[in-house]
């Protein structure tokens, strides 16, 4: 069953085609690419677009900002992004139109509006966690329900998963990564949420690791178990929206079948802490 793809940066039409086959299946309503090296884009529906690469100054018919890597910008029907230098993107169109208040440039190290607010995946009181595109407004400073997202370095982060019928579909941009810096996913959230049946020889293959660099796009289908660990700095994309109550956390289900099967070291699965299963 497919658990979690991966776009690298550097030429991967394969990779991008499974990514992008994976994404469109759970919204279908949704249309997802990248680009590289642009310096003009043409909005022909509501656009959120995520400089990856390049520094300049761009502008559209409402606003003119300078830019670089890990800033983001809305772009409404009829609306054209040009930019004095070439820059890579990765964009989301979306189904709906985008609330007159938002601004077109979103800058999360450069505009003060944007302030660190720990918690989910980076819960330490030091955590570098900004949101940009918030589902209520006291989480960020900008609501839009068609698509979420927060800038955030994760260096073991909770292991947790969004529910398949209520929840949503995740992709981590990375944008920086430490040594070691993985994914570690898992499409068997039954079987953790059921450690006393789990046998040792199933927990050696319930969760899978995919390290990850800079540049890369993973996506994280809802209904998956998913943590980040070792210095991932992403942009946390939530695809309709991070709707609150929909992260339930498994870090007690991992350490329960550790204690019950008596793994230890590299046999033991990897946990963050005891954690409870309820909504966080």
């Amino acid at each position: 069953m497919f658990a979690a793809s991966l776009h690298r940066p550097h030429p991967d039409p394969e990779g991008f085609r499974r990514l992008h086959a994976a994404f469109v299946r759970h919204n279908p309503t949704y249309k997802l690419w990248h680009t590289r090296g642009a310096t003009r884009i043409d909005a022909t529906e509501s656009l959120v677009v995520f400089f990856h690469g390049g520094a300049g100054e761009a502008c559209s018919e409402r606003a003119t900002s300078n830019f670089t890597l890990g800033d983001v910008a809305l772009l409404r029907p009829g609306e054209t992004l040009c930019a004095d230098a070439p820059f890579d993107a990765v964009l989301f169109a979306l189904p709906v139109a985008f609330p007159d208040e938002l601004p077109t440039f979103l800058r999360p190290d450069h505009d003060p509006i944007y302030q660190d607010e720990p918690g989910g995946c980076a819960a330490d009181a030091s955590a570098y966690r900004r949101a940009l595109l918030t589902w209520l407004p006291e989480h960020g400073p900008h609501v839009l329900h068609g698509l979420n997202t927060h800038r955030v370095r994760m260096d073991d982060s909770l292991s947790h998963y969004h529910p398949a019928q209520e929840g949503h579909d995740e992709l981590y941009l990375v944008q920086a990564a430490g040594p070691g810096a993985s994914v570690l996913h898992s499409d068997r959230v039954a079987r953790i949420l059921a450690p006393e049946s789990v046998t040792r020889e199933e927990a050696r293959t319930l969760i899978h690791r995919l390290p990850v660099a800079t540049g890369d796009l993973v996506y994280i289908p809802r209904g998956h178990m998913h943590r980040a660990v070792a210095g991932v700095l992403a942009h946390v994309i939530a695809v309709p929206g991070f709707r609150p109550g929909n992260e339930i956390a498994l870090d007690d289900k991992l350490l329960e079948i550790n204690q019950r099967l008596g793994l230890r070291g590299h046999e033991a699965l990897p946990v963050h802490a005891p954690k409870s299963t309820t909504s966080l």
